[in-house]
């Protein structure tokens, strides 16, 4: 099928992308990597009157150390790019092992990393990674200057984020890892590159006792959006990372989340994965937090 018509502009700077949606408010769709959005548009389940393709506008490519020792990743930094970049896989390693889950090298070279974030697709791996690293989000527009969301603030619902019809998300900060902390990424698909039919990403810290001093797990295509299991990881706090604490925490996880059922899983398979999935990312964790 073929797109129904459209404007289409190319701005050459953020300012420009910005006055441009000002302009057409919710008529315009921001073009980023267009993995997500030109089947969508293809199909005609997206009918944008306007498209603004940001492949031209300067300064939002680049990958840099953030003030705070964190990464600063902009929003149009392909996912290849983020895969390949040193300075990721030593400052936000959860990042860079997370990469290879996404699809398959022929999205991730032309995928962005600021487009998967504004996409918000429930199954996807970003949402969760950012979530459970407590990553920021630098979002502009003409009008409102610039504000600066955490995650959880961040995304909204299924597809749906805080994002206005004239914002644009123009940069990612991940604060830097603290001390003697683990973290891991898994995920159970169909095949390697479909979506996951469940993912779980985990970050544990310890305290100088050697007990856990703070915990996230965030999993993916079981709800609306990333889901944080905030009880199940309350669970580990003051506790030794052991078998027991895992196993208590799975459990919890299990009970936590509501997971959906369609033709490739139902909701029950999707519990029995995430609690088995969340045992075996606390346990590859804790054992990175030496």
């Amino acid at each position: 099928m073929k797109p129904a018509p459209f404007l289409y502009f190319a701005p050459r700077s953020v300012e420009e992308a910005l006055a441009l949606l000002a302009e057409h408010g919710e008529d315009a769709k921001v073009l980023a990597g267009g993995q997500s959005l030109v089947p969508t548009m293809n199909f005609r389940l997206a009918q944008p009157t306007v498209l603004v393709d940001l492949n031209r506008v300067e300064g939002l490519s680049e990958i840099g150390t953030a003030g705070d020792g964190g990464v600063r990743i902009g929003a149009m930094v392909r996912q290849r790019h983020v895969e390949t970049s040193t300075l990721v896989a030593r400052d936000a390693p959860l990042v860079h092992s997370t990469m290879p889950f996404i699809a398959h090298p022929q999205i991730r070279n032309r995928g962005t990393f600021g487009g998967s974030l504004a996409h918000a697709d429930p199954a996807a791996e970003l949402p969760a990674v950012c979530l459970a690293l407590g990553a920021r989000f630098r979002v502009r527009s003409q009008g409102g200057g610039e504000r600066s969301l955490e995650a959880q603030e961040f995304f909204t619902g299924l597809f749906s984020t805080d994002l206005g019809p004239d914002e644009l998300l123009v940069e990612v900060h991940l604060p830097p890892p603290s001390v003697r902390s683990g973290w891991s990424f898994q995920e159970v698909s169909r095949r390697h590159g479909d979506y996951a039919l469940v993912g779980v990403a985990v970050t544990v810290t310890l305290s100088a006792a050697g007990r856990c001093e703070a915990a996230r797990i965030v999993l993916l295509s079981v709800g609306e959006g990333p889901v944080e299991a905030a009880g199940a990881a309350e669970l580990l706090v003051g506790e030794e990372l052991g078998k027991d604490a895992f196993a208590a925490a799975a459990a919890a996880v299990a009970r936590e989340i509501d997971p959906p059922s369609d033709i490739h899983a139902s909701s029950d398979f999707r519990r029995h994965l995430a609690a088995v999935l969340t045992r075996r990312t606390l346990a590859e964790a804790a054992g990175r937090t030496g």
